[in-house]
């Protein structure tokens, strides 16, 4: 408890001083040190609305961290906090360049291992790994920071960044905007879920991409469980709510589904054994699973789906409901679980970008990684693509 130490002594000199000092002069903070590094802020304007018909006070406030000068280090602008951006922030060199990170989340998810977590294989905190432990410097520097917002706008003109912080909920005080200059600005804002635009899948499905989306259906799966056991509840309710479907037949569909039937097979058969012969899990892809892999691992992990008790259907999601999806030759399929893993698109950012576009619509990098209509950016992770001028075929996204 050294700063509460401190404190006391600060309020014990203050105390002192008062008395000694002459009448008028009793400015504390002129006792205390100067911290000049927040000569870098600047608040451009703060204006305080009149109250609203709710009492809520409605406040406008926009701050800017100002350009670098002639003796500083020049600034990196890192967006998004995935593997590229997390990657690249841990291999530069902080003795040339003061980095800044934004980012709606101050972790690195271990995505490989997430299914994992949703079934207590894992623990959460063994596949998340904070920022400042990438790259201490962003806690550490003077000239480094993290802010937990998300990008609205770039102008690359002015080599500035728009952002806005992120909130948790309505109830919670509204977003702040504000601006970042950069030297060096790099895109890494990733990818998003990709629903082809079916009617109810953000409403009623789980996707996997990031920690509480496994906290969420490690929530939803044991809730499932408990109700099922309730006296009263009828076998054609028993069986939706112990149904897992997953949606999609790509690597984190087929690794969820086997991590599903293994907690099946070992824990559910010993923890809940009245309930342990509804329990199923079905996978509906569209076309073959792991259609990306080569054919021979493709029939393997088939074989091994079966075997462990998994239901693979091929056809098409045309509806989502509450308790049961609607597939394209009208069959319902009813559901307790429902994860979504039908690959990525970009976000609405990079389409919102004046920037140009590969044929997929990811922001367009030459061979170096430069987004060739303007200075000073970058592109790198999944938000990005090879321009076709460049000859080099776009990587596939999630690492794969």
């Amino acid at each position: 408890m050294a700063w509460l130490r401190n404190l006391s002594k600060y309020s014990s000199t203050i105390s002192k001083l008062k008395s000694s000092s002459p009448q008028g002069n009793h400015d504390p903070f002129s006792l205390l040190p100067s911290f000049t590094f927040l000569s870098h802020f600047s608040s451009n304007s703060i204006q305080q609305k009149p109250s609203n018909p709710s009492n809520k006070h409605v406040i406008e406030c926009s701050g800017l961290l100002e350009a670098t000068k002639p003796h500083e280090k020049p600034r990196v602008v890192v967006l998004g906090s995935g593997w590229a951006g997390c990657r690249l922030m841990k291999g530069l060199d902080t003795t040339t360049y003061d980095i800044v990170c934004v980012s709606p989340r101050n972790h690195m998810v271990f995505t490989p291992l997430l299914a994992s977590t949703c079934v207590g294989t894992l623990e959460f905190r063994s596949v998340a790994e904070p920022i400042g432990r990438i790259q201490p410097a962003l806690s550490r520097e003077p000239g480094s920071y993290f802010f937990l917002a998300n990008c609205t706008a770039i102008d690359t003109h002015n080599h500035m960044v728009q952002c806005e912080t992120v909130t948790d909920g309505e109830e919670t005080i509204d977003p702040w905007k504000f601006s970042i200059s950069y030297d060096k600005l790099v895109i890494a804002l990733g990818s998003q879920p990709s629903t082809f635009g079916i009617q109810g899948v953000k409403e009623y499905a789980i996707f996997l991409r990031e920690v509480y989306h496994a906290q969420e259906i490690r929530r939803k799966l044991l809730l499932n469980l408990m109700l099922s056991d309730v006296p009263g509840i009828g076998e054609e309710e028993k069986q939706r709510l112990l149904h897992c479907v997953v949606v999609g037949g790509g690597p984190t569909g087929v690794e969820f589904s086997g991590e599903l039937s293994d907690f099946i097979m070992k824990d559910v058969q010993q923890r809940y054994a009245h309930v342990k012969d509804y329990i199923r899990v079905t996978l509906i892809e569209a076309n073959e699973i792991l259609s990306s892999f080569d054919d021979r691992l493709r029939r393997y992990a088939t074989n091994q789906l079966r075997k462990s008790g998994v239901r693979l259907v091929r056809g098409i999601v045309k509806d989502v409901k509450a308790q049961k999806i609607v597939l394209s030759d009208g069959t319902e399929v009813p559901y307790g679980l429902l994860v979504w893993s039908t690959g990525v698109a970009p976000a609405p950012i990079i389409h919102s970008l004046d920037l140009p576009k590969e044929p997929s619509g990811r922001i367009g990098v030459d061979e170096w990684l430069r987004v060739p209509s303007v200075q000073d950016v970058f592109s790198i992770g999944d938000c990005s693509g090879f321009l076709e001028t460049t000859g080099r075929q776009t990587l596939p996204a999630l690492a794969q």
